[in-house]
């Protein structure tokens, strides 16, 4: 097997790290390999939902950060997450992280999942439109009720 070119452990930026996890797409990378360990470039890219030329930009973006490591087997390359470079360089900041994405994901899911009261459930009977609560100064209902406007000096 043939390792891809990443960055040496001391030379793994903080910056260059936090902004390849800032994405949502490559975040949701680093959280499968936190939980599967290795993973085909194909896995993983087919479940992401997005183009193969996208998901490969994010695989790339996480390997030139140094977050994961690449490695070409035959014709596939296998991922993995560089946990002890990562520990060593920037200690705690990785199971920080992948902690923090883990608990947002449940929280989004449980609020999706549960029936929602309206905002202002006293009014939701009513289904007509709305007028808004200042309306201000309103045209004469002769001129609105026929669709006409009075010139702009007049109002």
């Amino acid at each position: 097997m043939r390792l891809l070119p990443q960055p040496a452990t001391e030379n793994i930026q903080l910056t260059e790290v936090l902004r390849a996890l800032s994405d949502p797409v490559r975040l949701e990378i680093a959280a499968r390999l936190a939980v599967a360990g290795r993973m085909s470039c194909t896995v993983a890219g087919e479940s992401l939902g997005v183009h193969k030329s996208t998901a490969s930009h994010h695989f790339r973006t996480l390997r030139e950060a140094g977050v994961i490591s690449t490695e070409r087997d035959g014709r596939q390359k296998v991922m993995s997450l560089r946990w002890d470079d990562l520990e060593a360089r920037f200690p705690g900041l990785l199971p920080a992280i992948l902690t923090a994405a883990s608990l947002e994901t449940r929280a989004a899911a449980s609020a999706d999942s549960g029936p929602r009261e309206p905002a202002n459930s006293a009014n939701s009977a009513d289904s007509g439109p709305r007028e808004p609560a200042d309306s201000g100064p309103r045209e004469p209902a002769a001129s609105a009720q026929s669709g006409l406007r009075e010139p702009a000096a007049s109002r």
